[in-house]
């Protein structure tokens, strides 16, 4: 038989006390629910100040996977122009020559298998994603119009398994030669 441990005086009403608040926070969230089926909005944990902060360091340009995939290309002979900005979208790396557009996205904020994580999100990110994806494909069609063919190299795939990526572009190289 197990010896039961002992649980100091004060700590039994605390935690009785957390118990109830939460039981009482959940049935608000409930009458809320059954009130008007919308759940309540997420709010955010950092201070506008902090989360400014934070989203000023998030890179546009000269990410690792950037940089990665630049290596992958230098590695290749090839010397890529980056971020264009007479092209759609501005792409990350472009072979004019070989009318070779590369987008190198990250899989959050390109929203990699995005209807399965959706739900997740609260609406301002869940908005912000879905836009990031319309745009990404509304560019994606323009270039394709314009004679281009748009390479897409993933986050997760870099990471996963670089020489296949090297691979899909090395024959894509080949092909528009």
């Amino acid at each position: 038989m197990q010896k039961r441990k002992e649980v100091r005086p004060g700590l039994a009403k605390k935690r009785t006390r957390k118990r109830k608040e939460r039981e009482a926070v959940a049935t608000t969230i409930e009458a809320n629910l059954l009130e008007d089926e919308i759940p309540p909005p997420r709010k955010d944990v950092m201070s506008v100040e902090k989360r400014s902060a934070l989203m000023s360091r998030i890179r546009g340009k000269d990410t690792k996977p950037e940089l990665a995939v630049g290596a992958m290309l230098s590695v290749m002979g090839l010397r890529p122009e980056s971020h264009p900005r007479d092209l759609p979208g501005r792409p990350d790396f472009v072979l004019r020559d070989l009318r070779l557009a590369i987008f190198v996205d990250g899989d959050f904020w390109h929203g990699w298998r995005f209807p399965s994580w959706e739900h997740k999100l609260s609406p301002f990110w869940a908005e912000k994603i879905g836009k990031n994806r319309a745009r990404d494909r509304r560019n994606f069609a323009k270039l394709r119009r314009r004679g281009w063919t748009v390479v897409r190299v993933w986050e997760h795939q870099l990471k996963k398994n670089p020489e296949q990526v090297a691979d899909r572009i090395r024959t894509l190289v080949s092909a528009n030669q």
